[in-house]
């Protein structure tokens, strides 16, 4: 009997030694998954929900398709997960905390630009790799110089980089077509003056358009809390004779502009950037004002190559809507990170830190090249911007054409 109780007293201690040991409160260590460092975990932060919902939803449901995808392959397994910033600076914030504490080891980066600053500030103290599929506001990145004024307002932060292109270019590639194609005279601008991305590209837009001699004759402005009524901007906008209307802002504002220019008498054409993409999903906008409006966007979800027509397929399937350029792009980071570690050894188990530092080698090192949805032979240096250009699309009969 004692002898049975001996063995009993040590069976029971082996299992409870068993069950416990290694216990960490349940939390995974940073840097692994809580299946012991068998996959990548990439985390994101976007409005899922608000206003500006359309970009973050495209972007999260573009990542996940690439996650599919590869992890498919059998190789580099990776984990996603995105949390909701409802498209403001503070709950970015503390969503990237909550995606920190989680053990993120790559970090998408924010949607949108404003968030975007935020979470490239805090990534950068914390030595986290962000890639943004289209926080395009030179805040991002820093260490770019303000077109108007020369002076660098951010200092480079060396581990964020964009795939979309900067605001800089978009204002001046814009500037740039409007006048080799002799698309205005006279040109009106409408664009947010508290918002980093708007004032971002209408600054280099005016900058640009005054070195091509372009005349722009009306300018002028709104607010987050002023971006109901547009009556005084497009009267200003009319009375000035401006036969074009430049709007560098995104597409819920640019809806409501074109609908009460319209109700107005007013029909000039319309030249956007990226944030116009989204404009035909607006609930109860006409899209028969959208016809003929030109803008700049980095994807054509009516290209006739094989890989755009799968990623729209699987993307309609999954989410029963049409991509835009917020989707593509946060594919193409995915997949982007994914081409710079797949042969790389112990990248599941590595901490943030260290994969900071082999990404960015990668990114900027000058032999890394990557073909996506978004672009071809797309590489990076140490500004953190991609190399890739916008692509000229107008609007007809509710889908994108090209203008070139």
């Amino acid at each position: 009997m004692k002898k049975f109780l001996a063995l009993l007293l040590a069976l029971t201690l082996t299992l409870g030694l068993t069950a416990c040991g290694g216990d960490d409160g349940g939390k995974d260590a940073p840097g692994q998954s809580s299946a012991g460092g068998t996959a990548l975990k990439i985390g994101g932060v976007g409005p899922l929900t608000g206003g500006a919902a359309i970009y973050g939803n495209a972007a999260k449901g573009g990542a996940e398709i690439a996650v599919e995808e590869i992890n498919a392959l059998g190789g580099l397994q990776i984990e996603l997960r995105y949390e909701d910033d409802v498209n403001d600076s503070e709950k970015s914030v503390n969503a990237y905390n909550i995606l920190k504490d989680w053990g993120m080891q790559v970090f998408l980066g924010s949607v949108t630009s404003a968030p975007g600053a935020a979470t490239a500030a805090e990534s950068n103290g914390d030595h986290i790799f962000y890639l943004t599929p289209s926080a395009s506001s030179t805040a991002v990145i820093g260490g770019v110089a303000n077109p108007l004024t020369g002076s660098v307002d951010t200092p480079r932060r060396d581990n964020v980089f964009q795939m979309c292109f900067v605001d800089p270019d978009q204002g001046a590639y814009s500037a740039q077509y409007i006048s080799d194609n002799k698309l205005s005279s006279k040109i009106a601008v409408i664009y947010k003056n508290d918002d980093v991305y708007s004032t971002g590209i209408f600054n280099s837009f005016s900058a640009k358009a005054g070195e091509l001699g372009l005349d722009i004759v009306s300018v002028t402005t709104f607010t987050t809390d002023s971006q109901t009524d547009f009556s005084v901007q497009i009267a200003d906008a009319k009375n000035s004779g401006a036969d074009l209307v430049y709007l560098p802002t995104y597409y819920e504002a640019n809806a409501l502009i074109l609908t009460q220019a319209s109700a107005a008498g007013y029909s000039p054409k319309y030249f956007g950037v990226d944030g116009m993409d989204g404009i035909l999903s607006v609930k109860g906008f006409d899209a028969a004002l959208a016809e003929g409006v030109m803008l700049l966007t980095p994807f054509n979800a009516d290209a006739e190559d094989e890989r755009t027509k799968s990623f729209v397929s699987k993307y309609q399937e999954k989410y029963g809507d049409v991509p835009n350029q917020f989707a593509a792009d946060a594919y193409d980071c995915v997949y982007a990170i994914y081409e710079a570690l797949k042969d790389e050894e112990g990248v599941t188990g590595a901490s943030a830190s260290d994969l900071c530092d082999k990404l960015t080698a990668k990114f900027t090192g000058g032999s890394f090249t990557f073909t996506g949805l978004t672009g071809e032979s797309m590489t990076w240096d140490d500004t953190g911007a991609v190399s890739k250009y916008p692509r000229g699309m107008y609007i007809e009969n509710g889908a994108y054409v090209g203008m070139d």
